[in-house]
């Protein structure tokens, strides 16, 4: 007997941006998966939904991944859901997952919708045909080497960055591009104070953005 672990995307922000299949998800499986219990009680309790949670995040042990994987054997229907967006992107869900398809005949569904990098991508104006997603910088080492990528690439790159280090990344930024390299900068995407900046690099840096929320920046490539 093979259970289902179902992938599914919650709003990023707004509470109405979630699918009725998501919803319908949600509320049919035996286990939800949070990376956050508390964070996504208040989604699942705005919904009307009951169905158990059990926490995963980036500090579970491997323990609780066996866990997860006894339970598909006994054929429950799991769903995994992270604080905001889609499980598996730039999240600690990805792990999980991995050890998941190591079972070539376990099924996994996706149930989509959310994810901020493709909303910003969506209204930033700059090519979207190829693009470069390369998640967080790193906290400390490889960080010269990560904006040093972006500088380089080709293409249109985005990346998401934290309150508390968008300032840095924007001035480590100006030290590797062009002056009239474009960004777009997205803030809060899809809440009340939500807030895109656009302009060159030299305009962007110059500009007074609020360090809170969380961001994605998008920067186009050099023509």
């Amino acid at each position: 007997m093979t259970g289902e672990l179902c992938i599914v995307s919650t709003p990023i922000g707004n509470l109405s941006d979630i699918t009725a299949r998501a919803l319908e998800t949600l509320g049919s499986v035996d286990i939800i998966l949070c990376e956050d219990t508390r964070v996504s009680k208040k989604l699942l309790d705005h919904y009307g939904i009951g169905t158990p949670v059990l926490s995963y995040h980036q500090h579970s042990s491997f323990a609780r991944i066996q866990e997860v994987i006894l339970l598909l054997q006994q054929g429950k229907r799991i769903a995994l859901i992270t604080d905001a967006g889609t499980p598996g992107i730039s999240d600690p869900g990805n792990e999980l997952i991995q050890q998941i398809t190591r079972n070539k005949e376990q099924k996994i569904t996706p149930i989509p919708g959310p994810s901020a990098v493709i909303a910003a991508l969506s209204i930033s104006g700059f090519p979207t045909d190829k693009f470069l997603f390369l998640g967080f910088p790193p906290h400390k080492k490889k960080r010269k080497k990560f904006f040093e990528e972006v500088a380089a690439s080709q293409y249109t790159v985005a990346f998401y960055e934290s309150s508390h280090r968008i300032k840095k990344s924007l001035g480590e930024l100006s030290q590797v591009l062009s002056p009239d390299t474009h960004l777009c900068v997205c803030r809060e995407l899809t809440k009340k104070f939500e807030q895109s900046y656009r302009g060159t690099i030299t305009e962007i840096t110059s500009m007074d953005i609020p360090e809170k929320g969380e961001f994605v920046v998008i920067v186009r490539a050099a023509m």
